[in-house]
């Protein structure tokens, strides 16, 4: 499965919640302000470590450059992809769950 996190996780629970509740070989997307909670030294930058151990997390790099947040503030680890690596991710999944 694909879990999107468009939230800032500094303003709403979204990704604390897909985190939680996603399972081992899900892949996470985050996108638009999303792409905060894989900052480096954050309060959910240890969340996302564990997550990494079964769990794909990616970014999406066009929002980056948008917030101009460059690769390596990231946490190692998280993958940046672009809009057609971002398709790719959700059509070899068999569903997409949006976290809002």
């Amino acid at each position: 499965m694909l879990h999107t996190v468009n939230k800032s996780p500094f303003e709403k629970n979204s990704l604390h919640s897909c985190l939680r509740l996603s399972k081992p070989g899900a892949n996470i997307l985050l996108l638009e302000d999303g792409v905060y909670g894989a900052l480096k030294g954050s309060d959910i930058s240890e969340d996302i470590e564990a997550s990494l151990a079964d769990r794909g997390v990616y970014v999406l790099g066009p929002d980056l450059k948008a917030r101009g947040i460059h690769d390596d503030r990231l946490i190692d680890g998280v993958q940046v992809v672009d809009y057609a690596g971002f398709v790719k991710l959700a059509v070899d999944a068999p569903r997409v769950q949006s976290w809002l």
